[in-house]
């Protein structure tokens, strides 16, 4: 059996390079090129895509509400007179009118006006805020194939080094230096990490699936994050300023001031119902007889234009107008109430972004410190297990350690830098450079 073993872990290099072999065929794309698959994929961003779109030609659509309106309308008449003293008469007309109106003073229309204006900002907002939220998703489902990828490949190292473990307790049982007790805490153990492996290689399956199913493409092979690369964190007195960012250029908060402008405008669109109107009205309408003559002399060809000014005052609208104005102002209300609460939250969450991105870059340091401890706590537990002053059980413990460590500093490191992204989404100041610098990480 020890033999069977030693075998398998000397051709393992060659079965390890094969694999590595028929990986290569996958897609092996970098953060910025699967970002501008997912642009034109994601249904989410789409959506987005499609309601701004929408929001621009609603918000064009207030224009004409400060533009002239002109229709034509058309009519033909056929009279037939039958006196019983004379021949019958027949006279046919024909006319068609052109009217044309431009309001001079309507406040309402005013108001509606500005409202679409305000209207086409928060279209603009909500698109930047749906490709914010792409980058982050894309990241995020990006970052989680590279941990199952790598807590796998840890598995798969830790299965290996259990293996060998498991090999030398059974021969040195076989010579009579250990007990069986050493055979059965190494092969429990190796069992161990079989069921850890297939767990792993479950997880990545999955997470290669969600990150397929968001930019529309098989076998995708992310790039890893280099080992050389730089992880920096914020310096902690630069906090306020980002909380300041974060009010003036978060899409939520931003949406929601919008908001509470188009609330205001409403206010005013209802108070305008008690003010009056003001229109320009000007009409041309010809009318041709046949003959060019009707039945009497009167009846004859002409062009009849008019120019008019009509002014409307409002009296009294059984108090719809003054409930209205109520409703308006209690929308409002409520309008300015969630601009409060959008930045409260808004800051709450920058600031959860920022100590956890700090925080992040804390552990990084200190996961790479225990990983080296850990590594030469593994040597010294091999040594001592080889000299007797070890057992078996302290070696394994040590492998556990090892790989735990590696796997915790893996997603840690994966970790800042969506964490880089989340702090600058909060902020409002996401944009595709900050993905790209993230992308230059990787490996090529």
């Amino acid at each position: 059996m020890p033999r069977k073993i030693f075998m398998n872990l000397r051709f393992l290099p060659i079965t390890l390079a094969l694999s590595a072999a028929f990986a290569g065929s996958a897609q092996a794309q970098n953060l910025m090129s699967l970002f501008e698959t997912a642009r034109g994929y994601d249904a989410t961003y789409k959506a987005a895509q499609s309601q701004y779109t929408a929001n621009l030609s609603k918000g064009e659509q207030a224009k004409a509400l400060l533009l002239p309106t002109v229709g034509l309308s058309a009519n033909i008449n056929r009279t037939e007179v039958d006196p019983t003293t004379s021949a019958a008469v027949n006279s046919q007309s024909m006319a068609f009118t052109i009217n044309a109106t431009h309001p001079l003073y309507r406040p309402a229309n005013t108001a509606a006006y500005q409202q679409g204006m305000r209207q086409l900002q928060l279209a603009s907002i909500q698109l930047k805020a749906a490709e914010q939220d792409l980058m982050v998703r894309l990241s995020q489902a990006y970052f989680d194939v590279l941990i199952s990828r790598e807590s796998l490949e840890f598995v798969k190292a830790q299965k290996m080094a259990v293996a060998e473990q498991l090999a030398a307790a059974k021969r040195n049982f076989e010579v009579g230096t250990s007990t069986i007790t050493d055979t059965r805490e190494a092969q429990a153990r190796y069992d161990l990490v079989l069921a850890q492996e297939i767990a792993a290689d479950n997880d990545l399956r999955i997470k290669r699936m969600a990150l397929n199913q968001l930019v529309g493409l098989n076998n995708i092979e992310p790039k890893s994050l280099s080992r050389n690369a730089k992880l920096s964190a914020p310096e902690t007195s630069a906090i306020d300023q980002w909380v300041k960012q974060s009010s003036e250029f978060n899409p939520a908060v931003l949406q929601t001031r919008a908001a509470l402008d188009i609330a205001k405008l409403e206010t005013t669109r209802a108070e305008a119902g008690n003010k009056p109107t003001l229109d320009l009205v000007a009409g041309f309408t010809p009318t041709r007889y046949k003959s060019g003559r009707g039945i009497n002399l009167s009846q004859v060809d002409n062009n009849a234009n008019t120019i008019s000014l009509a002014f409307n005052m409002p009296l009294f609208s059984g108090y719809a107008t003054q409930n209205r104005i109520k409703e308006t102002v209690a929308l409002e209300e409520k309008a300015r109430s969630d601009l409060d609460a959008a930045e409260r939250n808004v800051a709450q969450a920058t600031r959860t972004a920022f100590f956890g991105l700090q925080s992040g870059i804390g552990q990084v340091n200190a996961l790479q410190a225990a990983e080296a401890s850990s590594q030469s706590a593994l040597d010294a537990n091999k040594l001592g297990y080889q000299v007797g002053v070890r057992i078996n059980i302290d070696v394994l413990n040590s492998q556990s350690q090892l790989f735990q460590t590696k796997r915790d500093l893996a997603k840690a490191r994966y970790d800042v830098l969506l964490g880089q992204l989340k702090l600058k989404q909060a902020a409002g100041v996401l944009t595709d450079a900050d993905l790209a610098s993230i992308n230059a990480l990787l490996n090529p």
